[in-house]
């Protein structure tokens, strides 16, 4: 796992839990601050995972 994986599943996990609360306090905005989140978070952990397949490639050439 690299860190663009942990910061990405992070964003998403924060971006829930802002989407969440503003459901609660009935914050369109805040909810949708949430959702930003999590895509932003879904971009970067898809980027991680991208980068960590072709590292197992070259890993895997190198054998």
């Amino acid at each position: 796992m690299n860190k663009d994986q942990v910061k990405g599943k992070a964003k998403e996990i924060g971006g829930k839990i802002q989407e969440e609360a503003g459901k609660l306090v009935g914050s369109s905005e805040q909810q949708a601050k949430g959702l930003n989140k999590q895509a932003e978070g879904k971009i970067q952990k898809g980027y991680g995972d991208a980068k960590e397949a072709v590292e197992d490639v070259v890993k895997g050439n190198r054998n």
